[in-house]
């Protein structure tokens, strides 16, 4: 509880306080909040927890914040933050500052810095992980498959930009807002991705990241309720949550789609994804968002396996390699093609993929030749997908599925 509890309002607070002090001075916000959160845990280690500890830690880095700028001397120079001129009057300030209203307007100034497309995107999901999210750097480099040293160095490059003004930490407005929400989207629906299928050796699913993303795109959603492609990825996201009970077995082991329980499915998830794809649905701009939203809403829907309605995913997929042409998507259709065509149709249709140096490693094209050679009877073909398969995964999981899958080759 209590590390959730850090995890969160240390993130609320490092937006607030980069709005007093300037996005330059990002380091000294995030000072200020390390050292109220040790102060919460020094404290509380000895004694009960305060009723309301998010207003605690937020009064503790409100009485931090006033004495850094005293001593710093600065009470008259944030005034244009602050509306104050007087230093009696810093604390009544900071008091508005720090009101719900104000919080959530910093946190959306911070989602839109971390996003900015000046940033590389590794940049922009190390910085939105650390500073909206509150993930230490040692947490960094365990989700992201990476070291402390690497993560260190993407943060010094991205807060580089923060320190030389080329960013400003602010909501844009016209249609530069439009342009940095579809910027952001990107990163959150990256974030999700990664959460989703990780590419963490040990950790399949990370349940951390995800809920993560999906904190950050309702916050987006109740900030612009006009904006369908929000609402589209919200869905999305809730619809493959609700299905991660039944991705793994007992023992960690992956449980293949057609497989799954769906009796574990969460249903008010499921739910909740399909009211906000209705919502979506209102608009007149159809997203990627949308169509994936629609497929994951087909599959949720489904009283089973073979009762899905396939031509109608292939029809979501068909759409969606016009709005998001690529490699990935053809071989999702491709793979519909096995339901909607045959077989031998799907399996023709993956070899053309095989061709394409941008799938060359990417291990799920194999795996998927694999499961549909040994299903046409060709085991040689498959135990040779399969091994390809498994040489291009770092992940026990998918590992030990595939090496399942070559022991019933022969």
């Amino acid at each position: 509880m209590v590390d959730h509890l850090f995890r969160h309002e240390a993130a609320k607070i490092v937006a607030v306080l980069t709005r007093i002090f300037g996005l330059s001075n990002i380091e000294l916000a995030e000072d200020i909040v390390q050292d109220s959160l040790y102060e919460a845990l020094t404290r509380w280690k000895s004694g009960p927890l305060p009723d309301n500890p998010g207003g605690w830690l937020m009064d503790v880095a409100k009485k931090k914040t006033i004495n850094v700028l005293r001593r710093q001397q600065r009470l008259h120079a944030i005034q244009d933050n602050l509306a104050t001129t007087t230093p009696q009057s810093v604390p009544s300030a900071l008091d508005d500052v720090f009101a719900d209203k104000e919080l959530r307007d910093s946190q959306l100034r911070m989602i839109f810095t971390c996003c900015h497309p000046s940033l590389a995107p590794e940049g922009q999901i190390a910085l939105t992980l650390k500073t909206l999210c509150g993930f230490s750097v040692k947490e960094l480099a365990n989700a992201l498959l990476s070291n402390e040293a690497t993560i260190n160095k993407r943060l010094y490059r991205a807060k580089k930009k923060f320190r030389d003004g080329s960013i400003a930490f602010e909501v844009p407005a016209g249609a530069e807002l439009d342009r940095r929400l579809q910027s952001v989207y990107v990163t959150l629906y990256l974030l999700f991705n990664e959460g989703y299928n990780s590419s963490h050796p040990e950790e399949l699913i990370r349940r951390d990241l995800c809920a993560e993303a999906v904190r950050l795109v309702r916050l987006l959603t109740e900030s612009f309720p006009e904006d369908t492609r929000a609402l589209a990825l919200l869905a999305l996201m809730l619809l493959h949550a609700a299905r991660f009970a039944s991705r793994l077995d007992r023992n960690g082991a992956i449980v293949i789609f057609a497989e799954q329980d769906r009796g574990t499915w969460d249903r008010q998830l499921i739910n909740e994804g399909v009211y906000y794809l209705h919502r979506a649905a209102q608009g007149e701009v159809v997203s990627a968002y949308h169509l994936e939203a629609g497929i994951a809403a087909e599959h949720c829907l489904a009283p089973s396996f073979e009762q899905t309605n396939w031509h109608n995913i292939y029809r979501h997929y068909d759409m969606l390699s016009r709005i998001k042409p690529g490699p990935v998507t053809e071989l999702n259709k491709s793979i519909i093609v096995s339901r909607t065509q045959s077989l031998a149709a799907a399996i023709a249709q993956l070899r053309v993929l095989e061709q394409d140096p941008a799938l060359a490693n990417y291990y799920l094209l194999y795996a998927t030749l694999g499961e549909f050679s040994l299903q046409a009877g060709d085991s040689s073909a498959a135990r040779e997908y399969f091994l390809k398969a498994q040489s291009l995964t770092e992940s026990r999981s998918e590992s030990a599925l595939l090496l399942q899958k070559i022991a019933l080759c022969g």
